[in-house]
Protein backbone atom coordinates (compact mmCIF):
# COMPACT_ATOMS: atom_id res chain seq x y z
CA UNK A 1 0.00 0.00 0.00
CA UNK A 2 1.32 3.43 -0.94
CA UNK A 3 2.10 6.17 1.54
CA UNK A 4 -0.77 8.30 0.18
CA UNK A 5 -3.31 5.56 -0.42
CA UNK A 6 -6.87 6.90 -0.62
CA UNK A 7 -5.85 10.57 -0.37
CA UNK A 8 -7.02 13.32 -2.72
CA UNK A 9 -4.37 15.82 -3.81
CA UNK A 10 -4.26 19.05 -5.79
CA UNK A 11 -1.06 20.16 -7.53
CA UNK A 12 -0.96 23.52 -9.30
CA UNK A 13 1.49 23.83 -12.16
CA UNK A 14 1.24 20.06 -12.48
CA UNK A 15 1.77 19.93 -16.23
CA UNK A 16 5.57 20.16 -16.22
CA UNK A 17 8.78 20.18 -14.23
CA UNK A 18 8.59 19.87 -10.46
CA UNK A 19 4.78 19.89 -10.39
CA UNK A 20 4.60 17.08 -12.89
CA UNK A 21 7.08 14.98 -10.92
CA UNK A 22 5.15 15.58 -7.70
CA UNK A 23 1.83 14.64 -9.31
CA UNK A 24 3.33 11.47 -10.74
CA UNK A 25 4.90 10.44 -7.44
CA UNK A 26 1.70 11.15 -5.49
CA UNK A 27 -0.25 8.95 -7.89
CA UNK A 28 2.31 6.15 -7.57
CA UNK A 29 1.87 6.36 -3.80
CA UNK A 30 -1.89 5.83 -4.14
CA UNK A 31 -3.34 9.35 -4.18
CA UNK A 32 -5.83 10.62 -6.70
CA UNK A 33 -4.26 13.79 -8.06
CA UNK A 34 -5.93 16.80 -9.59
CA UNK A 35 -3.37 18.57 -11.76
CA UNK A 36 -4.06 22.20 -12.61
CA UNK A 37 -2.48 24.43 -15.23
CA UNK A 38 -3.21 26.75 -18.12
CA UNK A 39 -2.05 24.62 -21.06
CA UNK A 40 -4.71 21.97 -21.67
CA UNK A 41 -2.77 19.90 -24.19
CA UNK A 42 0.11 19.41 -21.76
CA UNK A 43 -2.26 18.68 -18.88
CA UNK A 44 -4.11 16.05 -20.89
CA UNK A 45 -0.83 14.38 -21.86
CA UNK A 46 0.42 14.25 -18.28
CA UNK A 47 -2.90 12.96 -16.96
CA UNK A 48 -2.92 10.23 -19.61
CA UNK A 49 0.63 9.21 -18.71
CA UNK A 50 -0.22 9.03 -14.99
CA UNK A 51 -3.40 7.07 -15.64
CA UNK A 52 -6.61 6.63 -13.70
CA UNK A 53 -5.19 8.27 -10.57
CA UNK A 54 -5.03 11.67 -12.27
CA UNK A 55 -7.62 14.23 -13.30
CA UNK A 56 -6.68 17.47 -15.01
CA UNK A 57 -8.39 20.83 -14.73
CA UNK A 58 -7.46 23.59 -17.16
CA UNK A 59 -7.58 26.93 -15.34
CA UNK A 60 -5.78 30.21 -14.77
CA UNK A 61 -5.27 30.29 -11.01
CA UNK A 62 -4.54 34.02 -11.04
CA UNK A 63 -8.29 34.41 -11.62
CA UNK A 64 -10.23 33.88 -8.38
CA UNK A 65 -13.40 32.83 -10.20
CA UNK A 66 -11.48 30.00 -11.85
CA UNK A 67 -9.95 28.93 -8.53
CA UNK A 68 -13.44 28.77 -7.05
CA UNK A 69 -14.54 26.66 -10.04
CA UNK A 70 -11.72 24.20 -9.32
CA UNK A 71 -12.78 23.69 -5.73
CA UNK A 72 -16.46 23.52 -6.60
CA UNK A 73 -15.70 20.65 -8.95
CA UNK A 74 -13.43 18.83 -6.50
CA UNK A 75 -16.01 19.27 -3.77
CA UNK A 76 -18.70 17.68 -5.94
CA UNK A 77 -16.46 14.81 -7.08
CA UNK A 78 -14.67 13.91 -3.84
CA UNK A 79 -15.99 16.10 -1.03
CA UNK A 80 -12.49 16.63 0.40
CA UNK A 81 -8.86 17.49 -0.14
CA UNK A 82 -6.10 15.80 1.82
CA UNK A 83 -3.12 17.45 0.11
CA UNK A 84 -2.68 20.86 -1.53
CA UNK A 85 0.57 21.74 -3.29
CA UNK A 86 0.81 25.42 -4.27
CA UNK A 87 3.52 24.92 -6.84
CA UNK A 88 2.66 27.12 -9.83
CA UNK A 89 5.17 29.88 -10.31
CA UNK A 90 7.03 32.10 -12.72
CA UNK A 91 10.78 32.56 -13.11
CA UNK A 92 11.78 35.90 -14.63
CA UNK A 93 14.98 37.81 -13.95
CA UNK A 94 15.95 41.45 -14.51
CA UNK A 95 18.43 43.81 -12.89
CA UNK A 96 16.77 46.20 -10.46
CA UNK A 97 17.33 49.17 -12.78
CA UNK A 98 15.46 47.39 -15.58
CA UNK A 99 12.56 45.96 -13.55
CA UNK A 100 9.29 47.62 -14.50
CA UNK A 101 5.77 47.41 -13.12
CA UNK A 102 4.78 44.61 -15.48
CA UNK A 103 7.75 42.48 -14.41
CA UNK A 104 6.92 42.97 -10.74
CA UNK A 105 3.19 42.32 -11.15
CA UNK A 106 3.62 39.19 -13.29
CA UNK A 107 5.86 37.55 -10.71
CA UNK A 108 3.91 38.51 -7.60
CA UNK A 109 0.54 37.79 -9.20
CA UNK A 110 1.39 34.14 -9.85
CA UNK A 111 4.05 33.36 -7.25
CA UNK A 112 2.43 35.07 -4.25
CA UNK A 113 -1.15 36.16 -4.84
CA UNK A 114 -2.24 32.94 -6.51
CA UNK A 115 -0.40 30.80 -3.93
CA UNK A 116 -2.26 32.61 -1.14
CA UNK A 117 -5.68 32.18 -2.71
CA UNK A 118 -4.98 28.62 -3.87
CA UNK A 119 -4.66 27.60 -0.24
CA UNK A 120 -7.25 30.00 1.19
CA UNK A 121 -9.96 28.80 -1.18
CA UNK A 122 -9.10 25.17 -0.40
CA UNK A 123 -9.69 25.52 3.37
CA UNK A 124 -13.37 24.44 3.38
CA UNK A 125 -12.40 21.15 1.68
CA UNK A 126 -9.39 20.30 3.86
CA UNK A 127 -9.77 17.04 5.72
CA UNK A 128 -8.55 16.44 9.25
CA UNK A 129 -4.81 15.83 9.05
CA UNK A 130 -4.54 17.52 5.66
CA UNK A 131 -1.12 18.58 4.40
CA UNK A 132 -0.53 21.89 2.62
CA UNK A 133 2.77 22.47 0.83
CA UNK A 134 3.89 25.87 -0.41
CA UNK A 135 6.70 25.62 -2.97
CA UNK A 136 9.29 28.34 -2.44
CA UNK A 137 12.96 28.31 -3.47
CA UNK A 138 16.43 28.04 -1.99
CA UNK A 139 16.88 31.60 -3.27
CA UNK A 140 14.50 32.91 -0.61
CA UNK A 141 17.45 33.61 1.70
CA UNK A 142 19.90 34.74 -0.96
CA UNK A 143 20.61 38.03 -2.75
CA UNK A 144 21.57 36.99 -6.26
CA UNK A 145 21.89 39.92 -8.70
CA UNK A 146 19.14 40.14 -11.30
CA UNK A 147 16.62 38.16 -9.28
CA UNK A 148 15.41 40.72 -6.74
CA UNK A 149 11.69 40.46 -7.49
CA UNK A 150 11.70 36.67 -7.90
CA UNK A 151 13.62 36.21 -4.65
CA UNK A 152 11.24 38.55 -2.81
CA UNK A 153 8.26 36.59 -4.12
CA UNK A 154 9.67 33.28 -2.88
CA UNK A 155 10.52 34.79 0.51
CA UNK A 156 6.91 35.96 0.69
CA UNK A 157 5.70 32.43 -0.06
CA UNK A 158 7.75 31.07 2.83
CA UNK A 159 6.34 33.75 5.11
CA UNK A 160 2.78 32.94 4.08
CA UNK A 161 3.38 29.27 4.80
CA UNK A 162 4.32 29.97 8.41
CA UNK A 163 1.24 32.08 9.08
CA UNK A 164 -1.05 29.58 7.39
CA UNK A 165 0.53 26.88 9.58
CA UNK A 166 -0.48 28.73 12.75
CA UNK A 167 -3.99 29.54 11.58
CA UNK A 168 -4.80 26.04 10.27
CA UNK A 169 -3.60 24.10 13.32
CA UNK A 170 -7.12 24.33 14.75
CA UNK A 171 -8.40 22.49 11.66
CA UNK A 172 -5.87 19.71 12.12
CA UNK A 173 -4.00 20.69 8.96
CA UNK A 174 -0.23 20.90 8.61
CA UNK A 175 1.42 23.56 6.44
CA UNK A 176 5.05 23.44 5.35
CA UNK A 177 7.38 25.00 2.80
CA UNK A 178 9.28 22.98 0.20
CA UNK A 179 12.26 24.93 -1.16
CA UNK A 180 14.02 23.42 -4.17
CA UNK A 181 17.42 24.61 -5.34
CA UNK A 182 18.42 24.67 -9.02
CA UNK A 183 16.47 21.76 -10.53
CA UNK A 184 17.00 20.48 -14.06
CA UNK A 185 13.56 20.94 -15.63
CA UNK A 186 12.30 22.26 -18.98
CA UNK A 187 12.15 25.75 -17.45
CA UNK A 188 15.91 25.97 -17.98
CA UNK A 189 15.29 26.07 -21.72
CA UNK A 190 12.21 28.26 -21.32
CA UNK A 191 14.05 31.09 -19.58
CA UNK A 192 17.18 30.73 -21.74
CA UNK A 193 17.39 32.56 -25.05
CA UNK A 194 19.70 30.01 -26.66
CA UNK A 195 20.92 26.43 -26.06
CA UNK A 196 24.28 27.94 -25.15
CA UNK A 197 22.65 30.04 -22.44
CA UNK A 198 20.94 26.96 -21.04
CA UNK A 199 24.25 25.10 -21.00
CA UNK A 200 25.88 28.06 -19.24
CA UNK A 201 23.16 28.00 -16.58
CA UNK A 202 23.74 24.32 -15.90
CA UNK A 203 27.46 25.00 -15.61
CA UNK A 204 26.76 27.86 -13.19
CA UNK A 205 24.54 25.59 -11.09
CA UNK A 206 27.28 23.01 -10.81
CA UNK A 207 29.56 25.72 -9.44
CA UNK A 208 26.99 27.36 -7.14
CA UNK A 209 25.54 24.19 -5.62
CA UNK A 210 27.89 22.63 -3.06
CA UNK A 211 26.93 19.11 -4.19
CA UNK A 212 28.22 20.06 -7.64
CA UNK A 213 25.11 19.43 -9.74
CA UNK A 214 21.52 20.42 -10.38
CA UNK A 215 18.79 18.50 -8.64
CA UNK A 216 16.32 16.17 -10.30
CA UNK A 217 12.54 16.76 -10.21
CA UNK A 218 12.12 13.30 -8.71
CA UNK A 219 14.26 14.33 -5.73
CA UNK A 220 11.90 17.22 -5.00
CA UNK A 221 8.91 14.92 -5.49
CA UNK A 222 10.27 12.48 -2.91
CA UNK A 223 10.46 15.30 -0.37
CA UNK A 224 6.90 16.34 -1.26
CA UNK A 225 5.70 12.79 -0.57
CA UNK A 226 7.30 12.97 2.87
CA UNK A 227 5.54 16.26 3.66
CA UNK A 228 2.23 14.98 2.28
CA UNK A 229 2.31 11.67 4.13
CA UNK A 230 1.84 10.65 7.74
CA UNK A 231 5.63 10.29 8.00
CA UNK A 232 5.71 14.06 8.68
CA UNK A 233 2.72 14.01 11.05
CA UNK A 234 4.53 16.14 13.67
CA UNK A 235 5.91 18.69 11.22
CA UNK A 236 4.25 22.02 10.55
CA UNK A 237 5.55 25.52 9.88
CA UNK A 238 8.89 24.18 8.72
CA UNK A 239 10.94 24.60 5.56
CA UNK A 240 12.36 21.52 3.85
CA UNK A 241 15.16 22.42 1.45
CA UNK A 242 16.04 20.14 -1.45
CA UNK A 243 18.89 22.20 -2.80
CA UNK A 244 22.22 20.41 -2.51
CA UNK A 245 23.26 22.98 0.10
CA UNK A 246 22.59 25.95 -2.19
CA UNK A 247 20.91 28.13 0.44
CA UNK A 248 23.28 27.72 3.36
CA UNK A 249 26.59 26.22 2.32
CA UNK A 250 29.54 27.47 0.34
CA UNK A 251 30.80 25.34 -2.50
CA UNK A 252 33.87 23.43 -1.25
CA UNK A 253 35.90 24.81 -4.16
CA UNK A 254 35.19 28.36 -2.98
CA UNK A 255 36.45 27.84 0.55
CA UNK A 256 40.02 28.19 1.71
CA UNK A 257 41.91 25.03 2.48
CA UNK A 258 43.75 24.92 5.80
Amino acid sequence: MGKLQGKVALVTGGNSGIGRAIANQFAEEGAHVYIVGRREAELAKVAAEIGSNATYIQADITQLAQLEMIYLRIGKETGKLDIVVANAGRVETRPIAEADEGHFDRIFDLNVRSAFFTVQKAIPLLSGGASVIFVSSSLNVRSDPGASVYIASKAAVHSLSKTFAVELISRGARVNTLSPGPIDTPIVETVSKTPEEAAAFRKWAAIEVPMGRMGKPQEVAAAAVFLASDESSFSTGMELRVDGGHAELQHPQKTSQF
